[in-house]
């Protein structure tokens, strides 16, 4: 090896011995005649002292021509550093070596931006960090997210396999079934004219494992999508995928709290409080208005539809007497909001149907709106009581039916949240995790553009066994065995209890989605034959890895946490990819290009 000890390994007990280091050059300093290299690598950093009066000319002189990211190895004697020059912001702050021999093992050039000031560096384009990917990653900050991954990683695999699970990889190259997200095809050299489909997720196969009596599974999954990218979103991901036989919903809360108490151990040494809290997916929207609510603050939202049922505000009036409803939020403190806020939430509103947005705002003791004057005095008592309106609130308002109103005011406190947090009204301690269950989803959703009815999670999801009479006389009643795990107003996965029975998955499919059956047959055909020769009851979860790495890491975006992601267009900036196929390759795979006109 051509080190003795790691960069953050060196501490008082060391000192008196020879050692030798190999890393980057972190930073370069001259002061007084003595050059000070601080030398990183993957676990920290050390000082070192290059003493002209202890070292050969040309040894020195070639430790002053270095510069950042050099790749050096450093030999010399640990000693203590000075009286008060010891440095607490790092573990090795406390000793430096005094250098006595250096071997330059490749020069760097200038970069293109600097690693060493985390500051600096997190302010940098994030095209271009991308696209010079392999420096960026050096920054201490990157690679404890890569460090925090691999912990978790392990974590998982430990956790799954102590609950007597198997880790079983499934296919890559898989069939298209295009009723999810927009997938990527493959062309198959060896069947001309015939594609695989890189897999959304191995459920189906995770299903097929069930049948074949594997009865515990899970893997680090990668899955495909080729959708539009946001902060949350990638092309390919990761996710913790599991399915089981011979259970009901509750051992899937049990499983899934246990794992989740370990990784924030292990990744953040926080215990977290088991069982989580339960919602359903009528209270979360009501209250919420969202199913994946962040209920760290109040800003809940109240209904007014009864006080406002004979309002002289026909707008308020008028929307109940069409079997509407009026919610309200309260955005405590938030009355000063600038006209630019205010057009924005307004376009919130718009964005849903709505012609635009009432509002009260409280202040100097008055109630300032243009609907105020609509308003009696019971219904301003109403307000006030259930509001709780105090000097410097602003009151928003929503009147449509039940779910978009509810809708415009979750997207709205939302938006209000984040103002308030950023003007240090509303205090959220970073350490603090609200884990919370969503439960009772509605098994379907109903398409007025194609008159039909779709899965709200996914076609294999089970109906709550009381509700399954009515899969063909109310469907709108129908609960699914479906659950999200949300913490902190973020879905980190998403799961449900299948079916298992092949005559109700045929019935699914055929009459209440409404698939042709020789469609049935054709993506699904083998899945309803499996299920025939004795399926066990089962269900199963996948949680988002990426998504739940960025949040123990604390960051905004996936991407920090992902060793090469793609940027908001689909490009790897640093590989310059996707590229043009060459010609043969085209031939080869029976392919021909029809590109548009530029």
């Amino acid at each position: 090896m051509k080190r003795t000890h790691h960069c953050n390994e060196l501490r008082l007990g060391h000192v008196g011995q020879d050692v030798a280091l190999a890393g980057w050059v972190h930073s370069r300093r001259d002061l007084g005649g003595l050059i000070f290299l601080d030398v990183r690598d993957r676990e920290g950093r050390t000082q070192t002292v290059f003493d002209p009066s202890d070292l050969p000319k040309e040894l020195f002189e070639q430790a002053a021509a270095l510069r950042s990211e050099c790749v050096v190895q450093i030999r010399g004697r640990v000693r203590p550093r000075p009286t008060g020059t010891n440095n607490p912001k790092i573990p090795t702050g406390e000793i430096e070596v005094a250098a006595s021999g250096l071997a330059v093992l490749n020069m760097a050039d200038v970069l293109p931006f600097p690693v060493d000031d985390p500051e600096v560096a997190s302010k940098v384009n994030e095209e271009l960090r991308l696209k010079y990917r392999y420096l960026d990653l050096r920054r201490p900050e990157m690679a404890r997210n890569l460090r925090t991954r691999s912990k978790v990683a392990t974590a998982t695999r430990q956790f799954m396999d102590e609950q007597g699970f198997l880790e079983i990889e499934t296919p890559t190259l898989f069939k298209s079934t295009p009723e999810g997200a927009r997938e990527f095809l493959v062309p198959s050299r060896i069947n001309p004219g015939q594609f695989y489909a890189l897999p959304q997720s191995p459920q189906q196969f995770k299903q097929i494992l069930m049948v074949a009596g594997v009865e515990k599974y899970f893997q680090l999954a990668r899955c495909y999508r080729d959708e539009d990218l946001r902060a949350d979103r990638q092309l390919e991901f990761t996710q913790i995928d599991i399915e089981m036989s011979f259970i009901e919903r509750e051992d899937i809360y049990r499983l899934i709290e246990g794992l989740l108490k370990r990784l924030w151990k292990t990744a953040l040494d926080l215990e977290v409080t088991t069982p989580f809290k339960r919602m359903t997916f009528q209270e979360a929207i009501n209250r919420y208005g969202i199913d994946k609510p962040d209920t760290r603050f109040g800003m809940e939202l109240v209904d007014f539809t009864e006080e406002f049922r004979t309002s002289t505000f026909k707008v308020f009036s008028g929307t109940v007497a069409n079997q509407g409803v009026v919610k309200a939020v309260n955005a405590k403190g938030f009355a000063g909001a600038t006209q630019g806020q205010m057009d924005n939430m307004t376009e919130v509103a718009r964005s849903f149907g709505a012609k635009g947005l009432a509002y009260i705002k409280v202040e100097g003791g008055e109630w300032k709106s243009p609907i105020v004057k609509f308003f009696n005095d019971a219904e301003k008592a109403a307000l006030t009581a259930k509001l709780r309106i105090e000097e410097g609130d602003l009151i928003l308002f929503a009147a449509d039916q039940w779910l978009t109103a509810c809708e415009i005011l979750g997207k709205i406190r939302l938006y209000c949240a984040d103002i308030l947090k950023a003007q240090g009204k509303l205090a959220l301690a970073a350490n603090r995790f609200d884990f919370l269950w969503v439960i009772d989803f509605p098994l379907l959703s109903f398409d007025k553009e194609q008159n039909r009815w779709y899965s709200s999670h996914h076609p294999f999801t089970a109906p709550v066994a009381e509700d399954e009479p009515l899969l063909k006389t109310d469907p709108k009643k129908v609960r699914g065995q479906h659950y999200d795990i949300v913490v902190n107003g973020v879905e980190l996965g998403g799961g449900s209890i299948r079916i298992h029975r092949p005559e109700l998955q045929k019935t699914v499919f055929e009459e209440v989605l409404q698939i042709p059956p020789e469609t049935v047959k054709a993506r699904f055909g083998y899945m309803l034959e499996a299920f025939r020769y004795g399926a066990p009851p089962h269900g199963g979860i996948a949680l988002g890895f990426d998504r739940l790495n960025a949040i123990l890491c604390g960051s905004p975006s996936i991407r920090d946490v992902i060793a090469f992601p793609k940027t908001a267009k689909g490009t790897d900036l640093m590989t310059e990819s996707p590229a043009p196929a060459d010609p043969k390759q085209l031939r080869d795979l029976y392919l021909e290009l029809k590109l548009a006109k530029k």
